[in-house]
């Protein structure tokens, strides 16, 4: 069975750079560009991995991570962060709001190739 990851970012840009990065990977891809539509959709496909932006209109990540983590239906997601914060605050937080991983934009795409494999344990 395919792995679905969740890709949440509110730039275009961005999600297009992460689907192209791992619609070869054989990953059954969705996409949501804000945290109230990723809450719905994790709710509906129950993603393995949401690759989870943190700084988004209305609801910001690290709420949309911790509404999925308290939901028993989505809990068992992995969330990866991705933040262009590098801080050892912003990473701290990242970790205490039930993040799996987390990745600094810009990034390679081998890097996110990489830990996403690691977090679906297919490496």
């Amino acid at each position: 069975m395919e792995k679905k990851i969740l890709i949440v970012d509110d730039e275009d840009a961005i999600r297009e750079l992460i689907r192209l990065t791992l619609e070869d990977e054989g990953y059954e891809l969705y996409e949501a560009f804000d945290g109230q539509q990723a809450l719905l959709k994790a709710q509906e496909i129950k993603p393995d991995l949401i690759i989870l932006d943190v700084m988004m209109p209305r609801v910001v990540g690290y709420m949309v991570c911790r509404e999925i983590k308290e939901n028993p239906e989505t809990q068992n997601s992995t969330i990866l962060f991705i933040s262009s914060r590098s801080s050892r605050t912003a990473l701290n937080t990242m970790e205490m709001e039930g993040g799996d991983d987390y990745i600094i934009k810009p990034f390679e795409p081998s890097e996110l190739r990489a830990k996403v494999k690691k977090l679906l344990g297919l490496d």
